[in-house]
């Protein structure tokens, strides 16, 4: 195996981040093969050696990974040590509830996990903090976005990275949800009753004071690469999972 496939974006500081595929893993089945998802029926041991493979191929230490028990909100996670240490390679579960954290020092990497919803990657431009945001369509709603940004601190100075996620065109949910995003963020990011998450992420972020200049968007849809990334709408809530992963590098 020559490595876990990665997806890099560059940051203009101290700043590193990558995005995970389902490519280059141990995982087998419906999880094959790169699946970092602890929690969906996936072999332990997989799963950890996946986890292992990654930190490994991007230099991080494994140990100090924090990442949440996702649930859909917008409570943000300020880390100041590795939340439950050595947990991401090890016991797995048991992380604390939540959908974003932020960092101030290095040697403290964050991930997010996601297979739909979105990985939000952000990073203060002076290299003072980075911030990682899982945003589904109930935590756009609810502010995770806004409340990640607002714990970094100095929009005009954040950059961002949206990751991929199911795309608008795959994503058709009911009336009513269509209406609230709609209400939320403008009707440009309801088309019918399909909505465009990385949309409304973007404008969350503008409208907490990021500029459109400082965010990046990767271009892939989840649903429609089956060989590339995991997708909860096409194969079900049983499947693997893609991560964002966010360090200051400089420490």
């Amino acid at each position: 195996m020559s490595g876990p496939e990665v997806l890099r974006v560059e940051t203009d500081s101290a700043a590193a981040l990558a995005f995970t595929t389902r490519r280059e893993g141990v995982s087998t089945g419906g999880f094959a093969s790169l699946n970092l998802g602890g929690s969906t029926g996936d072999a332990a041991a997989a799963v950890r050696d996946n986890r292992l493979a990654v930190c490994e191929h991007l230099g991080i230490p494994a140990d100090r990974v924090s990442m949440c028990r996702q649930i859909h909100g917008a409570r943000v996670h300020e880390v100041v040590r590795p939340l439950r240490r050595g947990r991401f390679a090890g016991g797995l579960v048991g992380w604390p509830h939540g959908d974003a954290l932020v960092a101030r020092a290095g040697a403290l990497p964050l991930a997010v996990l996601g297979a739909d919803c979105l990985p939000i990657l952000m990073w203060r431009r002076d290299g003072s903090g980075v911030a990682a945001a899982h945003a589904g369509w109930r935590g756009l709603v609810d502010g995770v976005v806004e409340a990640a940004v607002e714990a970094l601190g100095q929009p005009a100075r954040v950059g961002v990275a949206i990751g991929p996620g199911i795309g608008p065109a795959r994503y058709e949910v009911s009336q009513e949800l269509a209406d609230r995003f709609a209400a939320r963020f403008g009707a440009r990011v309801v088309r019918k009753r399909h909505v465009d998450l990385a949309g409304a992420a973007k404008l969350a972020l503008m409208g907490s004071g990021v500029p459109a200049a400082h965010i990046q968007t990767i271009d892939a849809c989840t649903y429609d690469e089956p060989d590339r990334w995991f997708s909860h709408r096409r194969d079900g809530p049983g499947c693997g999972r893609q991560a964002g992963l966010i360090w200051l590098e400089d420490a």
